[in-house]
């Protein structure tokens, strides 16, 4: 058995019918992400495991047990959300101690454990300012420590990062990803953000109206997306329609639409020649766009268009008009559902 279960979880808002059967296993100390688009269910799901909403049908299990009808309190999870939260007539301190003095922990057990966990999240030089003093990078480590500090058997994270600017973001990313592998603890993190999902997990569950899409380690949900859904949210793919690449080029395929990544897309001013294991499209560029170290190059190829991802080069930028060949690796060329 897992550490944690969702069995045939239903949830319906009146006429709404918000999860729809969601079957998922979580092992102890796995960083777990629910991704997906704004109104996909990824948050209901997590209110439901915090007891925060009640399910409609199904079983929720935490190390054996089932808590499907127990109280926030009683299935002793620790949450962090955008919001911060936070007392704004605490100091950091304080607010970490807060939770353990309403359980009437020992004076000492409190003082060491606050000392503890704000030494894990690097703000033991802040213990004794108070919120507005702080950043909202530092706001959300509070917040981070005030949840930890309680040890829950699970964390749970809900968009936390969104409300932070990129580069904050980006470090915060890490601190977190490092917080939960040296505490060992169980995580569910919530977010739309593909690239913070890669970062983080060790398992994404991508989430569409309601339904598990796909479940894979971030290599697998990149590199093998199985819908057109998976592969339009997950990377840059071109999804291409089989009856338009036929036209072009005859490739034997069952399904009605491929996914090719633009950076496994090799593009050439002269016509090599396709070997056995490569596609080749003649096609004339009709755009670029800087993305930081790659150039994306839009080609089209007879009417369907395609995306190319370059390593950029000041001497070797390509213009609008010119001709061009692509070769696609047939092992690229994957097939959706």
């Amino acid at each position: 058995m897992s550490y944690i279960e969702f069995k045939n979880i239903q949830k319906r808002f009146g006429d709404v019918h918000v999860l729809k059967g969601i079957n998922l296993n979580i092992e102890q100390g796995e960083f777990v992400t629910l991704l997906g688009p704004s109104g996909c269910g990824k948050s209901t799901l997590l209110r439901c495991f915090s007891g925060l909403e009640t399910v409609s049908e199904g079983e929720i299990y935490l190390d054996g047990v089932n808590i499907t009808d127990f109280t926030p309190k009683q299935r002793k999870i620790g949450m962090v959300f955008q919001q911060y939260s936070l007392f704004p007539n605490m100091t950091v301190k304080q607010n970490v101690a807060f939770g353990l003095q309403i359980q009437k922990k020992e004076k000492q057990f409190i003082e060491e454990k606050v000392c503890e966990v704000l030494d894990i999240v690097g703000l033991s030089e802040k213990r004794d300012q108070y919120p507005r003093q702080l950043s909202g990078g530092q706001q959300q480590r509070v917040a981070l420590a005030r949840a930890i500090v309680m040890e829950p058997k699970v964390l749970l994270l809900d968009e936390p990062l969104s409300a932070i600017d990129a580069l904050l973001r980006r470090n915060l990313q890490i601190e977190i990803r490092k917080i939960q592998q040296k505490l060992k603890i169980t995580a569910i993190f919530v977010t739309h953000d593909q690239e913070e999902a890669m970062v983080m997990s060790d398992t994404i569950h991508l989430f569409n109206v309601g339904r598990i899409e796909q479940s894979g380690s971030p290599e697998q949900i990149y590199a093998y997306p199985k819908t057109k859904f998976a592969a339009n949210f997950i990377g840059h793919y071109n999804i291409i329609d089989m009856k338009e690449m036929n036209k072009i080029v005859p490739l034997k395929v069952e399904s009605e639409f491929v996914a090719v990544r633009p950076e496994a897309i090799e593009i050439a001013v002269h016509e090599d020649g396709a070997g056995a294991d490569q596609v080749q499209l003649k096609g004339r560029i009709t755009g670029a766009m800087s993305r930081g170290t790659t150039v994306v190059y839009t080609v089209d190829c007879g009417g369907l268009e395609v995306n190319a991802d370059v390593l950029f080069s000041p001497d070797g930028r390509m213009e609008a008009g010119q001709e061009v060949y692509l070769q696609i690796p047939r092992k690229d060329i994957l097939e959706l559902r």
